[in-house]
């Protein structure tokens, strides 16, 4: 089951979708729903049942730099994790619309990776854009799943 470039432009807009679900969550019910529903997010959209997923956070630094577990993932996410005192909660900062821009893509076979700029705009209209890498890789049952997102912050000079 080869993965096409229209599933992977359908599993970012999903993504985003659900970054915003988030966001909206956690204003309207509170840090405990948000988690609730971040890690509904990392079990549909991430592959964590296929093995480590490789993630690098935007805003992640030092010896947490790196995500190699769904905990770690989630804290990125909703913030609010003793273990991750660093972290703020990228997916609770009031996100309402998130768009992309493809720079390349590359597929072969159940494996695709997708390179690009990733716009996040808040309930206050800032925008904040993010280099991003998503590789998906497609499961047993046909689901296209990230098994890596990496995100930065674009290169100041």
């Amino acid at each position: 089951m080869s993965i096409t470039q229209s599933e992977m432009e359908a599993a970012r807009v999903a993504w985003g979708d659900a970054l915003i679900a988030i966001s909206k969550e956690y204003e309207a019910q509170g840090i405990d729903a948000a988690r609730t529903l971040a890690e509904e997010v990392l079990d549909t959209a991430y592959g964590y049942n296929l093995g480590p997923v490789l993630f690098k956070p935007t805003l992640s630094g030092g010896k947490q730099t790196f995500r190699t577990t769904k905990i770690g993932a989630l804290s990125y996410f909703v913030g609010h994790d003793d273990t991750y005192p660093d972290d703020s909660g990228f997916g609770i900062k009031g996100w309402r619309t998130v768009t992309s821009e493809t720079a390349a893509s590359f597929i072969e076979g159940d494996v695709g990776i997708w390179m690009g700029n990733v716009h996040c705009t808040n309930k206050d209209g800032l925008v904040t854009t993010v280099d991003k890498t998503f590789g998906y890789k497609k499961d047993a049952d046909g689901t296209v799943r990230i098994v890596l997102h990496h995100s930065s912050l674009p290169y100041q000079k």
